[in-house]
């Protein structure tokens, strides 16, 4: 494994910030967390101390040299998705100011899914850590390079960690191209609890369901869904569907339980992130949960779309904060 020999870059009494060769770590008296800078700037591991054990709670990598091979066959594990979330079925296609495009960086089924940011590097701006909190800003300048996407951008991510906790993830996109853009934002971590997904519970607050065509596209509508409404089991139950978040939100948009545990996770995110995305992978050893800005083929379905005019910016935050069940 990866997570030794970390040297200190800044440190309180309460909070401290390391960083060991590719790995960035974040650390408070009771939560480890580690960053790949060069791998997207993802999260890549979370452990949680409660119950007088450590809990990992993210699904990541072995190492940054296993995410550069493997990122695409292990799912997209915590990856950020920008500027397009989820999928753009054949091959990426979209129009967008009366002109087609053609936009793709990793093709599934025919579709261009997750992003061309996924595995970009990005730099450390700046970090801080005090007697209350753990922060770093990392950055990264987004070309124009493909030719279906030819717009720049600029995007910076901060992680805070906090008390309790409770880890706090704000990207900010910036438009530096030369006219509007059209922009989605979203992150793909994979969250586990110590126990296999048919152990656990969840619940989301959460009235619609966007409806899926047979390859996984949004048709445009929405259709009423209320199995997750209330707190219960996911044994049997395989997703992988777009849910529209209750508005305004009172409390987390989701919870995870491991009830035998007694050990919790909440998601609260911004407006800004309007819909979760909920994947159930075949091995059952966790659960994607994905905060996004847009659907699905928002590019063009325009579900949650947003478009950036030339030095605009837009802000999505989200919190996950690991919590005693009782």
């Amino acid at each position: 494994m990866f997570f030794a020999n970390f040297s200190p870059l800044i440190s309180s009494h309460m909070f401290t910030i390391t960083q060991d060769g590719a790995v960035l770590r974040m650390q408070s008296p009771t939560s480890v967390v580690e960053i790949l800078p060069s791998c997207g700037a993802i999260l890549n591991r979370w452990q949680v101390q409660m119950h007088d054990r450590p809990w990992e709670v993210i699904e990541g990598y072995d190492s940054p040299e296993d995410f550069a091979a493997n990122c695409e066959s292990k799912g997209f594990r915590s990856c950020k998705l920008s500027p397009y979330v989820c999928r753009i079925p054949d091959g990426g296609k979209y129009s967008f100011n009366d002109t087609e495009f053609k936009v793709g960086k990793f093709d599934l089924s025919g579709a261009s899914i997750h992003g061309l940011l996924y595995n970009l590097p990005f730099e450390i701006a700046y970090y801080e850590a005090t007697e209350n909190l753990a922060m770093v800003a990392l950055q990264c300048h987004y070309e124009g390079t493909d030719p279906g996407y030819p717009f720049s951008y600029f995007m910076e991510v901060v992680y805070h960690l906090l008390p309790d906790n409770l880890l706090k993830l704000t990207t900010t996109v910036y438009n530096q191209h030369t006219g509007p853009i059209p922009i989605a934002d979203g992150w793909h971590p994979y969250f586990s609890l110590g126990r296999p997904i048919d152990e656990l519970f969840f619940e989301m607050a959460s009235d619609y369901m966007v409806a899926f065509d047979e390859r996984l596209v949004p048709t445009g509508d929405l259709k009423q869904e209320g199995r997750f409404e209330f707190m219960g089991g996911l044994e049997d139950i395989s997703l992988d569907n777009c849910f529209l978040l209750r508005k305004p939100l009172i409390g987390p948009a989701c919870t995870l339980v491991n009830t035998k545990d007694k050990i919790a996770l909440n998601i609260t995110p911004e407006d800004s992130y309007p819909y979760l995305q909920v994947y159930t992978p075949p091995h059952r050893k966790s659960i994607a949960i994905e905060n996004l800005s847009a659907a699905p083929d928002a590019f063009n379905n325009k579900m949650g779309l947003l478009v950036l005019d030339p030095d605009e910016q837009a802000t999505f935050a989200t919190s996950y904060q690991i919590t005693e069940w009782k």
